[in-house]
């Protein structure tokens, strides 16, 4: 079954498994069959989906941690 949402170009996919292995199987092949473009453009469309139009305007904020570790 395949349903499109007006405001966005994702198409719902329902599918059935028998195990969690074999559905992890069939998400790592839809993935590698996609460009490099297309694997972008799919998270872009979802940080879009979850942002305001103009936080989503300003990229994705920056995280880091500095980790101070002994001398060897």
């Amino acid at each position: 079954m395949e349903t499109r949402n007006k405001e966005s170009r994702m198409v719902r996919v329902v599918q059935k498994f028998s195990s969690h292995e074999e559905a992890a199987r069939a998400d790592r092949a839809y993935y590698r069959s996609l460009t490099p473009e297309e694997r972008v453009g799919i998270l872009l469309e979802m940080v879009n989906m979850h942002m305001d139009e103009d936080v989503a305007a300003q990229g994705l904020q920056r995280v880091y941690r500095i980790v101070k570790r002994p001398r060897r």
